[in-house]
């Protein structure tokens, strides 16, 4: 049973709306969790805590690698692009879904739902591309340790991580452009904010294009660096098998630990929410799912990089103590 606010807005994008064309729609009843309106205030401290969390963490990553000179390395200089990446997707997502959690008109401007289908879009082909290049350099800095340094130079590191936004873009977003339709009323998007599973129901007329679209897009964005980390670990699996010491195994594998962590949480999010039976489908359950990738996962990020990495607690350790020296000279 809906409650009354969004009985209203239903009756309001129906009956007022029905009629219109995305050329002259200017906002979308955003649902979110308003059938649950007992739980908003409490989800509202809650994702609130999580966000300030998400923007400390990746925050603190992205100020400890440019700061310490012990982390400008390869494998923390992609450390931050993927704090960037995650800081930027929950910022697009999150703060507009607190405001919805503390109005009674929860709407979504019908410009900023298309600015949120793109961007989303983009970031999720992006982070899909990055870590196959954090697994690619992984696979470098342990089945050629000797020439790491030289195979992974800062000119190799820059066009591999421009090459990832690159790519991601031309493989998400410039699709999208030709894919868009119009939408149909009721313009009620039943999520926590725009993505393109969402809308495509929501497109007047034949859709089966862009299905076809998303699904070929779907595979070069995700199974194609998918098979790349596949591929990078096999190697890496079969390099540590000959180390000779289990020390030394053991410290090949903690080098991987925290990017196999990353790529099996997003991964694994994307396969439940994408290949997953019909029958097992619900609106609140592709919610849930969505809080974990766009909110939870971009909190967890820093942490996994950081708790047991002693490389980033020296680097914080070393920060702090120039902070301190430099306001006591101040003083």
């Amino acid at each position: 049973m809906f409650p009354p606010f969004s009985h209203l807005n239903r009756q309001i994008s129906m009956d007022k709306m029905g009629q219109q064309n995305s050329s002259t729609i200017t906002e979308l009843v955003l649902i979110g969790f308003s059938n649950h309106p007992q739980a908003e205030i409490p989800l509202f401290f809650l994702f609130s805590l999580i966000y300030l969390v998400n923007l400390f963490g990746n925050t603190a990553i992205i100020t400890l690698v440019v700061f310490d000179s012990f982390l400008h390395t390869p494998m923390y200089f992609f450390l931050c692009h993927l704090a960037f990446l995650n800081l930027y997707f929950s910022t697009l997502v999150v703060p507009k879904m607190l405001f919805n959690f503390i109005v009674t008109r929860k709407v979504i401007s019908y410009n900023f739902c298309l600015a949120q289908t793109y961007i989303t879009l983009f970031l999720e082909a992006t982070e899909c591309f990055l870590l196959a290049v954090m697994a690619l350099d992984r696979y470098v800095a342990i089945c050629y340790s000797l020439r790491y340094l030289i195979v992974m130079n800062w000119s190799v590191c820059l066009a591999l991580s421009l090459g990832a936004w690159t790519l991601g873009f031309f493989a998400s977003v410039v699709p999208l452009y030709f894919i868009i339709l119009p939408l149909c009323g009721p313009y009620i998007v039943d999520y926590i904010f725009c993505e393109l599973p969402i809308l495509l129901h929501m497109f007047c007329g034949d859709t089966s294009l862009d299905e076809t679209m998303m699904v070929a897009g779907g595979a070069g964005t995700v199974l194609f660096p998918f098979l790349l980390i596949i591929f990078s670990y096999l190697h890496i699996l079969l390099a540590v098998m000959r180390i000779d010491s289990a020390e030394g195994r053991k410290k090949a594998f903690s080098t991987c630990t925290s990017h196999l962590t990353v790529v099996t949480i997003y991964y694994g999010t994307g396969l439940v929410r994408y290949m997953r039976p019909k029958s097992l489908y619900s609106a609140e359950g592709d919610k849930l799912i969505s809080l974990f990738y766009a909110v939870i996962n971009p909190m967890i990020n820093p942490f996994i990089y950081s708790l047991r990495n002693k490389e980033v607690k020296g680097a914080m350790g070393r920060v702090m103590e120039r902070y301190k020296k430099s306001q006591q000279i101040t003083d």
